[in-house]
């Protein structure tokens, strides 16, 4: 029962790429990702305000950063999923999201000077000719003759925003807890979505986008992150990451029973590569090593 935390994360999270498809026909992208995180930072006002005021003048030398995270990790990144299911399907949405723990080892060697092993470099490569595959069809070398869809350009770029998101979030340690951290930043996404939101052709939300706001709102935005940071504390961080590989697997079953779309042979090759290479990218040998050397040397 331990590893059900992290598994139904991760099934959430791959129903939140069908939601992000289904309110591309539902409701504008830009009121769509203002209205996500304004019934989340409402529900959660009760329990993170009263900490927020405690804490102010700590939060208060914190908040460039703060507002830095927000803007990457739930304005921008938010909003380009949402631009995205407009022209691409729910299926290519997860499998290039499933790049994001890859994208992030690449990205802690310029933020975090951290060395980036053979191994990952061998993954990077795997997982990108995995992506070329699945995009192409079958045809690698697709982007010679064809331009890539708008929609997955601009998951790609998400993928790469949500990646330097996690790492600056890693980087930037701050003195409070997750909640008051989430709900800060929340609190000024919502603010720099507003503009946004005010620009929308209909700015109050349609019926059929009632139940996709509640899903991503409060399942995606508040459920997931408590049960994620719950995973992380029973079974460590390492093992909790391995559950993200689920996603593009949880998200592509959920496409094809909801949204009816295909699974073909190309996503389902080119998604083994793409996970494959991220596997390979997230392992320290130098840890399993030290590992064995302490095993052995109990067994001697």
């Amino acid at each position: 029962m331990i590893y059900f935390l992290p598994l139904i994360t991760v099934l959430i999270w791959g129903g939140n790429s069908i939601v992000n498809k289904l309110a591309a026909s539902a409701i504008e992208p830009s009121a769509m990702s203002f209205y996500r995180w304004f019934v989340a930072m409402l529900i959660l006002a009760p329990f993170c305000l009263p900490q927020v005021i405690k804490q102010w003048s700590v939060i208060r030398t914190n908040l460039p950063k703060l507002a830095t995270l927000a803007f990457l990790g739930m304005v921008l990144n938010q909003s380009l999923g949402y631009y995205a299911g407009l022209t691409t399907t729910a299926s290519n949405m997860a499998l290039i999201t499933s790049l994001v723990p890859l994208i992030s080892v690449f990205l802690s060697l310029p933020l975090l000077g951290k060395p980036v092993s053979p191994l990952s470099v061998i993954g990077g490569v795997l997982s990108l000719f995995g992506l070329a595959f699945m995009l192409g069809e079958g045809d690698v070398l697709f982007f010679t003759t064809q331009a890539v869809t708008q929609g997955d350009a601009l998951m790609v770029l998400a993928a790469v925003v949500y990646g330097t998101y996690c790492v600056l979030l890693k980087r930037w340690q701050m003195p409070f807890s997750n909640w008051t951290m989430i709900y800060t930043q929340g609190v000024l996404a919502v603010f720099m979505l507003t503009p946004l939101w005010l620009s929308s052709e209909q700015l109050l939300p349609t019926k059929a986008s009632l139940p996709l706001i509640a899903y991503a709102g409060i399942l995606a935005s508040i459920f997931t992150p408590w049960m994620w940071v719950k995973s992380i504390n029973r079974i460590g961080a390492d093992s909790t990451a391995m559950f993200m590989n689920l996603l593009p697997v949880f998200a592509m079953i959920l496409a094809a029973t909801f949204l009816g779309e295909k699974i073909h042979h190309f996503h389902i090759m080119g998604g083994t590569l793409v996970i494959g290479g991220v596997l390979l990218a997230q392992v320290k040998p130098n840890r399993w090593l030290t590992a064995y050397r302490q095993r052995s040397q109990r067994i001697i």
